[in-house]
């Protein structure tokens, strides 16, 4: 499991009732299951890491999650977490309205565009980044929608969510050094927030 996401598996707790919106191969879903005495069902857009999550085991369903959000009754979760993909949705105010319609708590990572060696390449080099955190070039990048710490932060005021938490982390998935929290939008790679709705 990526070391990120035994953040968020902390941050998910025991016993809850879990939807992992682009669950990749599962093993976020299935360590809560087999580990934490979790029940929850994933909801995966792409064919490979669907058959991952079978093979695992892991409760899933195929499809985009955008699409499959709104089939989902009020209150269906407790927790319902979205790993390193809502840069990658098409509407993220609508997926996080959507979220806290069904589940009371949110647990929502996501890449920093604001951080500071993303904005040096930029500012030297005149050309989109590619980093660890970051891999991908601007022409084959599934990230569409570009956010820093401060823009999540404000739509998340805007849409009544309540920052219960927020842990800042590396490009490899761990917790950030201390010093990060002087300045998060700047020197934070990723954040992981845990959301009241």
């Amino acid at each position: 499991m990526r070391p990120d996401l035994d953040i968020v598996a902390d941050l998910v707790g025991s016993g809850q009732r879990v939807l992992d919106l682009g669950c990749g191969d599962g093993a976020l879903l299935e360590n809560l299951i087999s580990e934490r005495d979790c029940s929850g069902l994933g909801v995966e857009r792409e064919l490979d890491d669907f058959h991952a999550c079978i093979a695992r085991g892991v409760p899933v369903t195929q499809g985009d999650l955008e699409e499959e959000l709104p089939r989902f009754g009020a209150g269906d979760f407790d927790v319902a977490v979205l790993s390193l993909t809502l840069q990658a949705v098409r509407r993220p105010d609508q997926v996080l309205t959507e979220m806290k319609r069904v589940a009371s708590r949110l647990v929502v990572s996501l890449p920093n565009f604001a951080h500071w060696r993303l904005r040096s390449t930029l500012a030297l080099r005149g050309r989109m980044p590619v980093t660890d955190a970051l891999p991908y070039h601007w022409y084959d990048t599934p990230n569409i929608h570009l956010c820093t710490i401060a823009d999540f932060e404000a739509l998340s005021d805007e849409l009544g969510l309540t920052v219960d938490r927020r842990i800042l982390i590396d490009a490899r998935g761990r917790r950030a050094p201390a010093m990060t929290r002087r300045a998060p939008n700047l020197l934070a790679e990723r954040v992981v927030y845990s959301l009241i709705a």
